[in-house]
């Protein structure tokens, strides 16, 4: 059985494909399976981190890397406590459901990727602006537990958000 350039190959399934076509075939349906698993992890993580923001517990423990921060610090100026962390908790929690809702609206893609995206940059700037390099391990690059460890991971989430963005802008076509 020849497969798509002509040549024959051994591998050939009953059906009439080739091995390399069903590898492909399967390429296809575990991206299309990532893409969806992309979508609902980084709404997950938003949705479930921005709804602990309303707990006085979370309010607490992100005083320290929010007041560090040049690009956050004045928002104790404004709001009290509770107050920042419930505003930070509510952009986190909208972003998650424009990421889902984009499922079916583009602009909504749109408006959840670039939500998550200025998210992960405010948050990786943390990095810069916290206490984040562990002494005892000679300092840089050795990352403390908090902040650093703690955050590190939303270079992956804001990957994945500027891939949400692109994907998005592609099929508002």
């Amino acid at each position: 059985m020849s497969n798509k350039t002509g040549t024959t190959s051994p591998y050939s399934i009953s059906q009439g494909s080739t091995v390399d076509e069903d590898i492909a075939e399967l390429g296809d349906r575990l991206s299309r399976y990532g893409k969806h698993a992309a979508r609902f992890t980084v709404a997950g993580v938003l949705g479930w981190i921005g709804a602990m923001k309303f707990t006085a517990y979370e309010a607490g423990a992100i005083e320290g890397l929010v007041a560090s921060s040049p690009f956050t610090s004045w928002l104790y100026d404004v709001l009290s406590l509770q107050g920042v962390s419930n505003l930070i908790g509510t952009i986190e929690v909208a972003t998650a459901l424009l990421i889902v809702a984009g499922l079916w609206l583009r602009g909504a893609a749109v408006l959840g990727a670039l939500g998550a995206i200025a998210t992960f940059v405010v948050t990786l700037s943390f990095l810069f602006t916290a206490p984040g390099w562990e002494a005892s391990l000679g300092g840089f690059p050795a990352l403390s537990v908090v902040p650093g460890q703690f955050i590190i991971k939303d270079t992956v989430l804001l990957a994945v958000a500027v891939w949400l963005l692109g994907d998005a802008l592609k099929s508002a076509r």
